[in-house]
């Protein structure tokens, strides 16, 4: 499966101002391939850099290409421009997961150990390295995951 639990946090970050009043997240793609199960596009996701009048001379403007998998039947064909729509609320679940529950347990790790009298660079340390077995336990689980994240296509 092409899609991921990371891209539904970049979809969702960078696609946040095409919210429309139904509470879903909207993006333009370009239909790749199409077969009975699903449908590949693919969209350009553009980094805060594009609205900079310098956007072309500049080395750091970020576009990105990709590939999202779309499951279900669509009447669409190869190079079809298409709307990629993802619930508001699985764009705040994957934000969640994605940054705000691993912000919290490095502070919570840090302010215990600290209280401890852990020295600070062992408490700071430690605090970094309990994102291992966070991240180890969400790459376990991201098929699970990602069945939950779950996009539509209107063409």
């Amino acid at each position: 499966m092409y899609v991921n639990f990371k891209f539904a946090i970049d979809f969702f970050g960078q696609i946040m101002k095409s919210t429309n009043n139904q509470g879903t997240i909207n993006h333009e793609g370009i239909v790749q391939k199409v077969d009975d199960k699903s449908v590949i596009v693919s969209i350009s996701v553009a980094s805060a850099c594009s609205g900079c009048n310098a956007e072309g001379s500049c080395s750091l403007s970020g576009k990105e290409e990709k590939i999202i998998e779309v499951s279900g039947s669509y009447n669409v064909k190869p190079g079809d421009l298409v709307t990629i729509l993802m619930k508001q609320s699985m764009g705040y679940a994957a934000l969640v997961l994605g940054y705000l529950l691993p912000l919290v347990s490095v502070v919570m790790t840090l302010i215990i150990l600290i209280s401890l009298k852990f020295p600070e660079l062992f408490a700071g340390l430690i605090s970094l390295a309990i994102l291992i077995p966070y991240y180890t336990v969400l790459y376990f689980f991201r098929n699970r995951i990602n069945k939950k994240f779950t996009f539509t296509l209107k063409a």
